[in-house]
């Protein structure tokens, strides 16, 4: 009798705890993610090579023409102006916008199983938002610029002085810190403890954050607050700017091409993973390649600086000395 009354006694507070416990011990018993598969841009294993012969040659054409873009700008004293100093800085930017996974994506297609470390995802999470950021708050630098050039021409020196210039750039760049370290910190102590496949070419945040065993609904509005509040803030900024009539053209097809994808992915609810990818190919590859083309075809000085900065180092005939010693 007495047993049987402790068993009616204590079985509630036995189911009670057995109910409690679940969850926790669920999530303990999985082992933390140490490393994730990215899935890349393509499946099939025929396009990879032709994949990383095109990609590899838009890697080095981003290389070739930003840096052409530092090398002509810095070498020539005609250019020490407020507008290309600004110029050879977003050259700089787009060589690490391109750079932060680009490589790693061509290695990718050369093997067939894509992984990547826990820290180095949560790397290329920091230096994806560091670069873009500090790109957004450059491009409207840039639009700045040009408004001043066309509306105070005479006081054009005095306001875009040489301190100002570097003022900006430093803004830039920390604006785009303090924004990567904002949107780090809601994804480095989330808990990873089961699926590892990101369907991308690179750890993009959103599809990071779906990957932790836990409600990452309140972290996703978080990123898209903080993401899209840059992007559109910067955008509205870089809209106002083109009341200058003169910045129209360039501006607008660079602000068209980097920030349509990204406000696209960050902000619109409703994108698919194939989208998203496809977006993040056009301000990570393309964009890299085309500013340079958008920004110096059209401008005089620029083409004849890299005329002088060509017939300086590569005089008729010099290229095959160069060689022949190099093989000598």
């Amino acid at each position: 009798m007495l047993t049987s009354l402790t068993d009616l006694c204590f079985s509630p507070i036995q189911v009670t705890e057995t109910k409690s416990l679940p969850k926790s011990m669920n999530e303990t018993n999985h082992s933390r993610v140490t490393e994730f598969v990215l899935l890349g841009l393509s499946s099939s294993r025929e396009l990879q090579p032709f994949l990383f012969l095109i990609f590899s040659l838009f890697y080095l054409a981003i290389l070739l023409g930003n840096f052409l873009i530092i090398l002509t700008v810095t070498s020539d004293s005609r250019l020490h102006i407020p507008m290309y100093f600004l110029l050879a800085n977003l050259s700089f930017i787009d060589v690490c916008v391109a750079s932060f996974a680009t490589p790693k994506m061509i290695a990718d297609f050369l093997v067939e199983r894509k992984t990547i470390s826990f820290d180095a995802c949560l790397a290329q999470i920091f230096f994806v938002h560091l670069f873009t950021g500090s790109e957004m708050v450059l491009l409207v630098s840039m639009a700045y610029d040009r408004c001043v050039a066309v509306c105070k021409p005479l006081h054009y020196m005095m306001i875009m002085s040489c301190r100002v210039c570097v003022v900006l750039v430093l803004i830039s760049w920390s604006v785009g810190f303090i924004h990567t370290t904002s949107q780090l910190a809601f994804t480095v102590n989330l808990p990873f403890c089961g699926p590892n496949k990101v369907d991308s070419f690179f750890c993009d945040l959103p599809l990071v954050t779906k990957l932790a065993c836990t409600d990452t609904d309140v972290v996703s509005l978080l990123i898209v607050a903080d993401s899209g509040f840059l992007s559109l803030s910067s955008f509205l900024l870089l809209v106002v700017s083109y009341t200058a009539r003169s910045t129209l053209t360039a501006h607008i097809t660079v602000v068209t091409l980097f920030f349509g994808p990204c406000i696209f992915i960050y902000v619109w609810p409703f994108s698919s993973y194939s989208v998203d990818k496809v977006l993040a190919v056009f301000y990570t590859i393309f964009t890299p390649i085309l500013n340079p083309v958008i920004y110096t075809l059209r401008n005089k000085e620029v083409k004849a600086a890299m005329s002088k900065l060509k017939s300086r180092y590569l005089k008729p005939g010099q290229v095959s000395v160069v060689v022949r010693n190099a093989l000598s």
